[in-house]
């Protein structure tokens, strides 16, 4: 017995030396407003009280695009979408709960519900009618669950290596998302986050290694960091993943598109080729030597075969 409480005091010891010697602290929100928040940018508050942090670019006569990030992402992870688009459409993009600069939700709720409840209330506070949803990988996972719940606001669905799919085989992932869900691991990891273990993440997620600069770790890494934000990622990766079901995807009655990395180490392709097939009548497009972000790592392509695709499914752009 001694020697096991011996154990859990030095245990604890190096716990606080780690802490003490490595803690990264939360980032200053005034800083990262006036770094990431300047215009075009633009802050929605909530009946609540919740401001979400949103881009709306495009004319405003235009059909809307309404795009969702991933996990641990942000709303400039579609800038290259974006300043492909916004000539034709109307393109909003916002930082969801627990991300960016919205920062944590007061309800708490960061099930795939809490986030299409969350996004249901932007739509609404926008006065958005009829729109196109995308998303990609957590925030495709949340565009399917707004879509099950308000089938009739959708013109189109852009799944772009979105979660929400059975994964039937090993994948690799990535080591920031291993540690978030190791217990005990991640209570350290609240706040010891090293700029090396973002970069690493990045590395991993992606297959074109040219688009991750020191820019994009730098943002990342910060905005992780944003109060709360760390905290809200520990719950969410805690909560069971559960994949919407057969029935589910089948009800889906709109035009679906479905863009995938042939090389994703997150979510693999045969995720992508199910979830096409669940869902009548959608659209799988794969993209070769590229990973978990193909808005990023092929975003001309990308943005040409999504502009294509609209039009020939309705939802025609402006003239350029």
């Amino acid at each position: 017995m001694k020697s096991f409480l011996k154990f859990l005091g030095w245990l604890l010891l190096v716990t606080l030396i780690t802490l003490y010697t490595f803690r990264t602290p939360d980032t200053d929100p005034k800083a990262m407003i006036a770094k990431y928040g300047a215009a075009p940018s633009k802050f929605l508050k909530l009946p609540d009280g919740l401001v979400v942090h949103m881009r709306d670019e495009g004319p405003r006569d235009a059909p809307v695009l309404l795009l969702l990030h991933g996990s641990n992402a942000d709303l400039h992870t579609w800038t290259p979408w974006v300043d492909a688009l916004k000539d034709r459409y109307r393109v909003i993009r916002i930082d969801q709960i627990g991300h960016g600069l919205t920062g944590t939700d007061p309800r708490g709720d960061y099930s795939p519900a809490g986030f299409a409840n969350r996004l249901a209330q932007v739509v609404d506070a926008l006065g958005l009618q009829k729109f196109a949803l995308g998303g990609n990988s957590m925030g495709g996972g949340v565009a399917i669950r707004y879509a099950l719940d308000h089938p009739g606001r959708l013109t189109a669905l852009v799944l772009v290596d979105a979660a929400g799919a059975p994964v039937t085989e090993p994948v690799k992932g990535n080591i920031g998302f291993k540690l978030a869900r190791m217990p005990g691991v991640n209570l350290i990891a609240k706040q010891v986050t090293p700029r090396w273990m973002i970069e690493k993440s990045l590395r991993q997620t992606v297959a074109n290694q040219a688009v991750v600069t020191d820019a994009m770790v730098d943002r990342y890494w910060e905005l992780l960091r944003f109060p709360g934000n760390r905290a809200a990622t520990f719950t969410r990766m805690a909560l069971p993943r559960v994949p919407y079901s057969q029935q589910q995807f089948a009800s889906l009655k709109l035009p679906v598109l479905v863009m995938w990395g042939e090389q994703d180490a997150l979510i693999p392709l045969s995720s992508g080729k199910l979830m096409a097939s669940l869902i009548p009548g959608a659209t799988l497009i794969a993209y070769p030597g590229i990973g978990h972000i193909p808005m990023e790592e092929a975003a001309q392509r990308s943005a040409g075969d999504l502009v294509g695709w609209l039009a020939a499914h309705g939802v025609p752009g402006k003239p350029g």
